[in-house]
């Protein structure tokens, strides 16, 4: 199955570039625009598409992911720079047992099914701290890999600005550490599905580099 993995280096003078990151609705636009058209009502899984963005000390870059090739032509002149990158050699290099660094940006929330006086039964509510670990450990699990050691970094939820008069709110964490490989098969379906909720708004790609030495 084809991968491909785009960072574009966002330039913050850029117009397109303030108002998208201002918005995550534009952001996902922007994102979708890269793919071809004519994907159907559920484009954003057709074409497997999932994206983060990072902030640094050289800048804010977006990372995107797809089944399917961009079209980098569709972004406005001057947008970013923009460098691409195919999946497939390392999805076929994982293995089981090799040690690896991960980095994901999830939707850390989970549903409350019966009144506890603080929130209604079928309320969405966001995890933090020791909660949300709990959440990763769980979904990393699932996801194929035997977590050895977490950072959780709390973000700044996935809001509209006020004049969009919308109550969107998605819960973002940041999870780093180290893992090891535990069923390959599983790591590769969560690499290219993601994991979690709030896939259109930025979380659920899974990102994996070679770990230290054992």
């Amino acid at each position: 199955m084809n991968a491909h993995l785009a960072r574009l280096a966002l330039d913050p003078r850029h117009a397109a570039v303030r108002r998208d990151l201002a918005d995550p609705v534009r952001l996902h636009q922007r994102v979708m625009s890269l793919l071809p058209d004519g994907l159907g009502p559920q484009a954003r899984q057709a074409a497997g598409v999932l994206f983060r963005q990072e902030d640094n000390r050289s800048g804010t870059s977006l990372l995107v992911q797809a089944l399917l090739p961009f079209d980098f032509s569709r972004l406005p002149d001057g947008y970013a720079e923009v460098a691409v990158r195919d999946l497939r050699p390392m999805l076929a290099a994982l293995r089981g047992g090799k040690t690896v660094r991960y980095r994901i940006v999830a939707n850390t929330t989970k549903r409350v099914w019966q009144d506890d006086g603080r929130h209604k039964a079928g309320q969405v509510v966001p995890l933090a701290g020791d909660d949300a670990l709990r959440w990763w450990r769980r979904r990393a699990e699932a996801a194929g890999l035997d977590l050895r050691h977490a950072d959780v970094l709390a973000l700044d939820s996935a809001r509209r600005p006020p004049q969009a008069d919308s109550r969107m709110r998605h819960a973002m964490t940041r999870f780093d550490g180290v893992a090891v490989i535990g069923d390959p098969d599983a790591v590769r379906g969560a690499i290219l599905a993601g994991l979690g909720k709030g896939k259109s708004y930025g979380c659920g790609l899974l990102s994996l580099a070679p770990g230290p030495p054992s």
